[in-house]
């Protein structure tokens, strides 16, 4: 009974679901014919783009769903930060959601929860989110309280000391994940002596001692109308966002206190390496990095085709021997190790791509020899089947990250303060589909090429070769 029961309610679902005309939804109707890649490309709705007086800039993208994803995305960081206040970008997130001038702690809170809504935000290198998922109804009230966080955090004594502790914990947190730690220590290492190289959490010594003064001193230095853009996607009218845009956030300051704009200091790649030596861990953590391109240069395409060649692997993957990515294979085959992935983090003005492994004590040396070898291969030897392949992979992992209105918003956030406009699904693809074999051996070559890596080995890594011969596995005698 109760499994017919079940049956009922679902087609019930069924019909509700033909009867509407979301395009979401059209993919659940049975006998409908599958959109072509090429239609969903051109069928994507465009995203809108406006400025108000003070130089904020609001960019949205309707999708007609009945929820909505709308945050604040602000060009500061812990690159941004000096050695006294790093970490006060990841403590003003803490701070963000502890009431406002307006809304107290638990009026905040409550009216959140009341809407049904998340309110979440995150901190990275170069840029700072708010965000709040919601109904779309309830966009205005979400605008309102976005603007209030942003703009008049209380920071109250209290709520500073209280949230060290917090700040401590996930510090400790993240001591015990040692693949963010790995890929810490790498930009540490190569961007040594710049502030690219402090991490966003900061040292602890720093979260014990940051004053509300060094707080207030970030928010007026940095969070300004020019370097803040307001994001929306899912259900959203972009005039109607324009107008709450325009009641809650026109008094955002646009002037810097002496005209004392802070500027991005250039940053500087350092070929070295850091080790951590422990041979109580189980697996060793290995991270080897060139620097790459930057977020808004052109060779970042061929680099992204070139890392999805590499590919990635873990020993869960079925498939063994039969994996597309040549490394995967061998990992599998001569069981180099327990996983890898390729990566590339792109800055305003640099970027690293790498490798990163996880692997036991006895194939460290094995596995790094085959992974300089597959960056030899794309310098040298890369095919028309690799790159069709890598170009299928990568159009298939940009359109499958946006799936839902809060990583369309991200996206779109980031965008305008990467590149001052959204880039279409359509041009992505574009330039996918430009890269051509030559292109990769060429750009790689350029990038990669006897060039010095950054290296950070943590764990029982007694058998890594030293830097000078890992330095030798990046060229090739050839004639």
């Amino acid at each position: 009974e109760m499994a017919a029961s079940v049956c009922r309610v679902g087609s019930t679902v069924g019909r509700v679901l033909a009867k509407t005309r979301s395009p979401i939804l059209l993919s659940l109707r049975r006998g409908q014919a599958s959109v072509s890649y090429a239609q969903s490309l051109v069928g994507a709705p465009e995203t809108q783009v406006s400025a108000l007086d003070n130089g904020l800039r609001i960019a949205s993208e309707d999708t007609g769903h009945a929820t909505c994803t709308v945050g604040v995305w602000i060009s500061a960081g812990s690159r941004y930060e000096n050695e006294k206040n790093n970490g006060a970008g990841f403590f003003l997130e803490h701070m963000a959601f502890k009431g406002t001038k307006k809304h107290p702690q638990t009026a905040l809170e409550q009216q959140v929860e009341s809407m049904g809504a998340h309110l979440s935000a995150y901190t990275s290198r170069e840029h700072t989110a708010f965000y709040m998922k919601t109904l779309t109804k309830d966009l205005p009230k979400a605008v309102e309280l976005l603007s209030d966080v942003v703009q008049s955090c209380s920071l109250n004594e209290a709520d500073i000391e209280q949230q060290r502790s917090v700040v401590l914990r996930e510090m400790e947190e993240v001591e015990g994940n040692l693949q963010e730690v790995c890929l810490d220590l790498l930009h540490t290492a190569a961007y040594q002596g710049t502030p690219l190289g402090q991490s966003v959490l900061g040292p602890s010594s720093n979260a014990r001692n940051l004053t509300r003064q060094d707080l207030v001193d970030y928010i007026s230095s940095h969070y300004k109308a020019p370097r803040m853009v307001l994001a929306a996607a899912g259900g959203v009218n972009h005039d109607e966002l324009v107008g709450m845009a325009k009641s809650h956030f026109s008094g955002l300051s646009f002037q810097y206190e002496g005209d004392a704009v802070p500027v991005l200091s250039p940053c500087r790649f350092t070929g070295s390496e850091i080790r951590m030596r422990d041979d109580a861990l189980p697996l060793a953590h290995i991270a080897i990095a060139v620097e790459g391109a930057s977020v808004s240069s052109p060779d970042i395409v061929p680099l992204m085709v070139a890392n999805a060649i590499v590919g990635s692997y873990d020993l869960t993957y079925g498939g063994g021997k039969h994996l597309s990515s040549r490394l995967a294979r061998l990992a599998v085959e001569e069981n180099l190790c327990h996983s890898f992935q390729a990566f590339h983090s792109a800055y305003s003005d640099t970027g690293l791509m790498g490798i990163h492994f996880v692997s036991d004590k006895h194939h460290i040396d094995d596995m790094m020899h085959w992974t300089q070898n597959a960056w030899m291969n794309l310098c040298t030897t890369v095919t028309d089947s690799d790159v069709v392949r890598a170009q299928n992979a990568l159009k298939a992992s940009l359109i499958g990250q946006l799936n839902g209105t809060t990583p369309i918003c991200d996206d779109i956030g980031r965008h305008i303060l990467n590149y001052g406009r959204r880039i279409p699904l359509a041009e992505w693809s574009a330039r996918i589909d430009a890269v051509t074999p030559r292109m990769v051996r060429d750009i790689c070559s350029k990038y990669i090429y006897d060039k010095c890596p950054a290296m950070v080995a943590i764990g029982p890594i007694e058998q890594l070769p030293d830097y000078n011969r890992m330095r030798s596995g990046m060229y090739w005698l050839r004639f």
